[in-house]
């Protein structure tokens, strides 16, 4: 077995005491355990461990009389102490002891030893320590100092896991505790540690709100713990914590009302992105926006500023003057060019059409009547056409509206279900249908419903089929494992087209997702004015009406026009054949011909950006899950499978030449592009793809967009070198640090790497709590056997060996440019391994590479690209791992 991250020394001899419990002699039994370490006989070392728990009357006793008379594991590395309480643990969760009664005195003078064992052991101790003399029922009083004084240490990390662990989270501040976890970025651990108190989870979500109130500074918390080094306070800002409140709530089904700095944060922002949406973008109806906007601001004076200034914005007079019109706003408070306006409107008696009919025109027309739309709201009225919705063999269209949270709390409820048959649109009102949950009417539903989308007989058709059922399944309990039921259907979302390049400021934005889908087959988009109204008014207003049942109805039109033309659309002639869903979780795309030359990019040197447009955090975009409007859609000039013609003619591009931006949702892509040696960028959390032109134009890059989901980021990495014709070779593997994209290394010899080990800092070890992944799936534990490279394979990076010089006198482990080694995931077993083998350290970032499997695992995921390659390669050089 692998051994844990412990401490010690590996060849220590452990010191035994007298007084051990009757039964074999212990002296012995540790012996002969200390004879199989040594020889590292992993196998025949558990077993006689095993055979002596059983022997012994008390192997607790014994274990504390080693811990107690030996300090080897207190140290760095593996050792044989460290290991026996790790497998005592195991084998007492197997079958525990039938020993010493709760609150016995006995067990009692066992827990106050091993406290103080416990007050000086290191972090991989705690564990089975805690499980083995159930540390968790032990005296307070000694464990709370213990916790106190890491804290004032520093060690913030280890006495939040310490105080879980031992439940002690109702004995301690949560603020002290929780701050300089957020601050580090340990959301999730702050998380764990009020789990299952609910006056803690209030008492955090409080302090969260607090650092969302306008105008404050976290920099005030920061300074209260000096230890504490801040990396990403951006993170922290009010706009990006009202978000996490906010899900928090939702996930502990707590009221928004405990946190109303948060709540208001996300209503400001939910604000401004209304009014952009509508004065600059100019892509919402006039009388969906003044919906959304009076609904939002009330009588809140913050939102009120808000909605003046835009108002005042001299470039919106006419249109400012419209919407004071449209909200009633009185003449005193706003500024006097647009009061001017809003008069001359009130004489006209008439405010400017929405839209023309010429404009209207233009646009995909429901090709049915209106008589032929069905609004049902009632079981009476769905049980006349249920007949008709259940017909065997039909085609049967299916979507999902539901009003727009704009990120102000809480899951969207769906509100209609759309269900289109060929000739007929049937409106299902979902409040109507789902409650009261459990109740006659819900129960017939969700039977009606489960029915349709099990039966294969029925192909259903559906764009963003997968979110569309979980948001159902959201608002009709019955139906939250809808998904799985799901047989015979085809997501037109899989069709991938060209979406069109962003525009620039105050143009209007072309056609997406379905409504681009739409345009490329059937010649005209959907008219998406409707998308974002209130889908919860009744009764739904005529636009709405006939919006929601072309919604559904276009997805028929679609499959037909495709059936009809299938070698149009590269399809086989076995359309049933070629289009026939498959129940996967990863489905194969396709995608529609005609689309090899992307439009041309505003930007220069760039790939066609997908219709995603990015927005910062304070105008944060309605949530439409499911949807595949774009948002999901990575750039085809980037994700489409290249026409041969072009590919042909394609310059060779060497992979170390490669420039590229990826946006936020790619991040496993930009790392998979330097893990083979390009210069890839990412846009942070609350950057949009303005910022990724910016870059663009100022370096000369690719911009990358957001791809679909079911691809894999090395999945991704193939298709991006294949389009652009990039060359990879052998060398070029972990020429780039995977984690910041710096090229430059130092070579670190083993015996400065020992050193630099031993100088550093009190390593961390991973906790068990999920609150932060491994460093690398590549790494071993520390104290485990270590992998062992083949003596011949050496990867030598053309760099430098690291100096003293290099480092700063008073910072052994820190680069002279201030950079920090990241010493810590340098496992004990990779430094005692034979032969010279040097680290690398990335200038950048710190990281530590050296040799392992990982090179030999990359280069087999890669191997058609690096066979691809036009001129030789050397063989490939010796694996190199690290903290990736």
């Amino acid at each position: 077995m692998d051994l844990p991250d412990t401490a010690g020394d590996p060849t220590g001899d452990p010191v035994v005491t007298e007084g051990c419990s009757a039964g074999p002699d212990p002296l012995l039994f540790l012996q002969a355990l200390q004879t199989l370490w040594s020889t590292r006989e992993l196998r025949q070392l558990r077993e006689e461990a095993r055979r002596g728990f059983a022997a012994l009357a008390d192997p607790r006793t014994v274990l504390l009389d080693v811990l107690e008379s030996s300090r080897g594991w207190q140290q760095k590395g593996p050792s044989l102490e460290a290991w026996l309480t790790w497998e005592l643990a195991h084998w007492l969760s197997a079958q525990p002891l039938p020993g010493l009664a709760q609150g016995s005195s006995g067990l009692k003078q066992l827990q106050a030893r091993a406290v103080r064992v416990l007050t000086e052991s290191p972090p991989g101790l705690v564990e089975p320590l805690v499980s083995i003399f159930q540390l968790q029922d032990a005296d307070r009083g000694p464990l709370l100092t213990h916790v106190h004084r890491l804290h004032q240490e520093g060690k913030f990390k280890e006495a939040a896991l310490l105080g879980l662990k031992l439940r002690l989270q109702p004995l301690l501040d949560v603020e002290k505790m929780s701050s300089p976890l957020l601050l580090q970025d340990r959301m999730a651990l702050a998380q764990r540690y009020v789990a299952g108190f609910p006056d803690l989870q209030r008492r955090l979500l409080a302090l969260l709100d607090s650092w969302c109130q306008p105008g404050f500074d976290i920099r005030v918390v920061a300074r209260q713990f000096p230890q504490v080094t801040p990396l990403r306070l951006e993170r922290l800002s009010p706009g990006v914590l009202s978000r996490q409140v906010l899900s928090l709530l939702e996930r502990q089904g707590l009221d928004p009302a405990l946190c109303p700095h948060a709540v208001a944060q996300q209503r400001l922002a939910a604000l401004r992105h209304l009014c952009r949406e509508h004065f600059v973008e100019g892509s919402w109806s006039r009388e969906n926006w003044t919906e959304h906007v009076q609904a939002l601001v009330g009588q809140d004076e913050q939102l009120q500023d808000e909605l003046r200034w835009w108002l005042a914005s001299p470039d919106n007079q006419a249109v400012a003057a419209q919407c004071a019109l449209d909200l009633s706003l009185p003449e005193t408070q706003l500024p006097a060019s647009v009061a001017t306006e809003l008069r001359r409107l009130k004489l006209q008696g008439r405010a400017a059409e929405v839209r023309s009919e010429s404009r209207r025109d233009g646009y995909y027309q429901l090709p049915i009547a209106s008589g032929d739309i069905h609004f049902l709201a009632s079981w009476e009225d769905l049980a006349r056409h249920e007949e008709e919705l259940l017909q065997p063999g039909q085609v049967l269209a299916v979507d999902l509206e539901w009003r727009p949270s704009f990120g102000t709390g809480g899951r969207p409820q769906a509100s209609i279900l759309q269900l289109a048959v060929k000739g007929r649109v049937f409106l299902l009102d979902l409040p109507v249908f789902s409650r009261p949950v459990g109740g006659q009417v819900s129960q017939a539903f969700s039977r009606l419903v489960s029915q349709m989308l099990s039966d294969p007989s029925i192909t259903k058709l559906g764009y963003g089929m997968s979110g569309d059922l979980r948001s159902l399944g959201a608002s009709c309990p019955a139906l939250a494992h809808v998904e799985k039921q799901l047989r015979g259907s085809l997501d037109l979302l899989q069709m991938r087209v060209a979406d069109k390049p962003a525009l620039g400021r105050g143009e209007a934005r072309g056609p997406r997702g379905l409504s681009l889908l739409v345009q490329q087959v059937l010649g005209k988009p959907l008219d998406k004015a409707q998308q974002l109204s209130n889908w919860d008014r009744r009764p739904l207003s005529e636009g709405q009406l006939v919006y929601t049942a072309a919604d559904a109805y276009c997805l028929l039109e679609v499959y037909q026009a495709l059936c009809r033309e299938p070698a149009r659309f590269c399809l086989s002639e076995d359309l049933a054949r070629s289009l026939r869903p498959v129940n996967s979780e990863r489905p194969e795309a396709w995608e529609l011909p005609g689309l090899q030359e992307a439009s041309a990019s505003p930007w220069p040197n760039t790939a066609t950006p997908g219709s995603s447009q990015g927005w910062p955090s304070e105008l944060s975009p309605p949530s439409r899950p499911g949807r595949g409007s774009g948002a999901r859609g990575l750039s085809q000039a980037v994700w489409r499978e290249p026409v041969a013609e072009k590919q042909d003619t394609a310059p060779e591009v060497p992979v170390r030449a490669f420039r590229a931006v990826c946006d936020s949702m790619l991040h496993g892509l930009a790392r998979s592009l330097r893990c083979l040696g390009a210069d890839v960028l990412t846009l942070g959390a609350g950057e949009d793809h303005r910022r990724a032109a910016e870059v663009a134009r100022q370096e000369g890059r690719i911009i990358l967009t957001s791809g679909l989901p079911y691809h894999k980021a090395r999945q991704q990495a193939k298709a991006v070198l294949k389009h652009f014709n990039v060359r990879v070779t052998p060398a070029d593997i972990f020429s780039r640090c995977q984690a910041c994209n710096c090229d430059q290394y130092l070579k670190v010899s083993k015996e400065m790497m020992k050193q630099l080990v031993w100088l550093g800092s009190q390593r961390e070890v991973p906790s068990s709590t999920g609150d932060e992944a491994s460093p690398s799936a590549d790494l071993q534990e520390a104290g485990s056997a270590p992998e062992e490279a083949p003596e011949s394979c050496t990867h030598d990076l053309p760099c430098r060996w690291l100096e003293a010089a290099d480092l700063q006198s008073h910072a052994p482990a820190v680069l002279g440019n201030g950079t920090r080694l990241q010493l810590a995931g340098v496992p004990e077993g990779v430094l005692q391994r034979p032969g010279p083998r040097p680290f690398y350290c990335c200038t950048g970032c710190g990281k530590v590479f050296w040799e392992g499997s990982h090179l030999g695992r990359i280069t087999a995921h890669f191997r058609e690209v690096l066979e691809g390659a036009s001129r030789p390669c050397r063989p490939p050089p010796c694996p190199v791992s690290g903290t990736l």
